[in-house]
């Protein structure tokens, strides 16, 4: 995949200073006085930052809502009302489509804009969502634009592409249907018809399913489109992409499925050498007890194993970390084609990657191509593009994608940003084993840190198929770990400029929490190395606040016709189910800010800006 992916970018910068001894003088002084200027200056900014610690009053409804007038606010306070109540929640997808029925689609349409669609969804096309960005930015909310279309497909035609096209062959689809047959696939990273829905317990992501090459090249325009759209409606913009849309999941399972068990071995050669247990930076395996494990196991020769260590730096230093160990499939793609592995649990020797077809070789490519295409076309429109989390079984290959595109394209600035789904047991490994790969390489590392949208499917999915649950135990663990991974990329910041972060959270303790630790470390907005991120329609009193005080705060902002974003609807409301019964803060600030301005005789109060 990564010898055909990556493409060498090499720049080279030759500097020659000539001249006698005075010039040589001179530019020695010049340098000092330089350094000298620099550190009074940094002196200066620390003791500024010291003493200009920002806090923000989350409890100000008139900085919170200045942007909306009284109509919004009680659209919002009515939408929220109803997505309490269990039946219209749980039956909403019926009665949205009753309700099509009895009013016909015109009348439909204007009731959901003045309603649901309203509330979560900008507009339907990428001209009629410029107001909306341009409202909020002029309040200092910026905007990541999310095409949301998605099919309607029923449960038993979303089950039948799935199984269809994650299955490479006769052989595979028998057994994917089945769910038997020997073959050296693990089970997590095979297709299993009762979950070949994959919107099944998703509450906040859309749902992409692969129909043919055709299909994923139409849904590449629309990312692009999308991407033109937010570099002509802002200046600083975000576009979000799913790597699902662009190519065939089976790629995404069989190559993740590659990546897992190449890191489940190291993890095995590291409890040889007594070092299990460790995070994942800090076991570093003895080279030449290394060696040795890999004859006796029978994985290669003695000169096979001897070369795949003779790079510039590899094992350099007589021991070899994670990093040093995943860059053998980085950089000797060979190697994964002739290379067997033992399975940890019968100790059998297994081939790491099975050969593709001559087709699924074209359809591999066409999906590498279009990543490609996607990130030229970001720098090329000044917008960062947004990779969104997926499914544990698709992620590690569209985490190790969107490496690659960092690597290529974030050498001068962030333009790819990662996610990272903190409710993962493995988040924290995931996030620390990145920023330093990103920190040995000399490139920004841009991660968006989320909670995360899978839960429920990935706990059922886990226990019925009969692999570890990859999900943190409760909520509270998601939120120590949501934590940890900030609290680390925040101190990288702190140290080295070049990571950057969104704080993708509707929850107000861990914006607090990042607030805090940005006044600790001395980091200021106006940087913009920390950005926060809610959805729209959802924790105004978090979001605007934020960013009339100068963070850059930014709206995931839906777009798309009515009729074809009403599984994005749907879920918003099985979303904000749970997320208002648990807190009634939102509502009841709305009506405070609703109770001032009648009060204070603005009735027909009208943002300005």
């Amino acid at each position: 995949f990564m010898g055909r992916f990556r493409s060498t970018v090499a720049s080279k910068q030759h500097k020659e200073v000539e001249g006698g001894k005075e010039e040589q003088q001179l530019v020695e002084c010049t340098v000092v006085k330089a350094v000298q200027a620099d550190l009074i200056s940094q002196t200066k900014n620390n003791t500024d930052a010291q003493t200009r610690k920002i806090a923000i009053d989350f409890d100000n409804t008139h900085e919170a809502y200045k942007s909306k007038d009284n109509i919004e606010l009680l659209r919002s306070l009515l939408v929220f009302k109803l997505c309490t109540f269990d039946f219209l929640v749980d039956k909403n997808k019926e009665l949205m489509d009753l309700s099509k029925k009895v009013f016909g689609k015109r009348l439909f349409e204007r009731l959901m804009k003045m309603t649901f669609y309203g509330q979560f969804v900008a507009g339907e096309d990428h001209n009629s969502i410029k107001p909306l960005i341009h409202k909020n930015q002029a309040f200092g909310v910026g905007s990541v634009l999310d095409y949301s279309v998605e099919e309607d497909l029923t449960q038993e035609e979303a089950e039948k592409k799935e199984m269809e096209f994650s299955c490479s062959s006769a052989i595979d689809v028998s057994c994917c249907l089945l769910t038997v047959g020997v073959d050296h696939r693990e089970k997590k990273y095979k297709a299993h018809r009762q979950f070949g829905d994959r919107r099944g317990g998703v509450v906040s992501a859309r749902t992409y399913f692969y129909a043919d090459e055709a299909k994923c090249d139409a849904q590449m325009e629309t990312f692009l489109n999308c991407i033109k759209a937010s570099g002509g409606a802002s200046v600083d913009g975000f576009s979000a992409v799913k790597m699902t849309a662009l190519g065939r999941p089976q790629f995404l399972l069989q190559f993740s499925e590659v990546l897992v068990k190449w890191r489940r071995f190291f993890n095995l050669l590291a409890a040889q050498q007594g070092k299990s247990g460790m995070d994942a930076l800090e076991q570093k395996l003895e080279l030449e007890q290394l060696k040795e494990s890999l004859t006796k196991l029978g994985v290669g020769n003695k000169d096979d194993i001897e070369n795949w260590f003779t790079g510039e730096k590899l094992g350099s230093s007589g021991t070899i970390d994670l990093l040093d160990w995943n860059s053998l499939i980085n950089d000797r793609t060979k190697i994964s084609n002739l290379l067997v592995i033992p399975n940890v649990e019968n100790g059998q020797l297994e081939p790491l990657l099975r050969k593709f077809t001559v087709e699924e070789e074209k359809q591999m490519k066409r999906m590498l191509q279009r990543v490609d295409v996607l990130a030229k076309h970001a720098v090329d429109n000044g917008v960062r593009l947004m990779v969104d989390a997926e499914q544990t079984y698709f992620q590690p290959a569209i985490s190790r994608l969107t490496l690659e595109m960092q690597r290529i394209f974030n050498r001068e600035k962030p333009i790819i940003f990662n996610t990272y789904q903190c409710y993962l047991k493995e988040a924290y490994d995931n996030v620390s084993v990145d920023v330093e790969l990103s920190r040995r390489e000399g490139w920004y590392f841009g991660a968006k840190l989320v909670r995360g949208a899978y839960m429920y499917q990935e706990r059922s999915r886990a226990e019925e198929i009969g692999y570890e649950d990859p999900i943190n135990p409760d909520y509270e663990a998601t939120n120590r770990m949501y934590h940890k991974c900030l609290e680390f990329v925040l101190e990288e910041i702190d140290h080295n400029r070049k990571a950057n972060v969104m704080v993708a959270s509707h929850n107000e303790d861990t914006v607090k929490f990042t607030l805090g630790k940005m006044n600790e470390m001395g980091l200021s907005p106006t940087e913009k190395k920390v950005y926060f991120g809610q959805l729209l329609g959802m924790c105004d009193q978090i979001s605007f606040p934020l960013g009339q005080a100068g963070f850059p705060v930014y709206k995931y902002v839906p777009y798309g016709p009515v009729n074809e974003v009403i599984p994005y609807l749907s879920r918003r409301a099985l979303e904000n189910r749970g997320f208002m019964k648990g807190s009634q803060r939102e509502r009841s600030l709305l009506w405070k800010e609703l109770k001032r301005r009648l009060l204070n005789g603005q009735i027909l109060y009208k943002p300005v800006y």
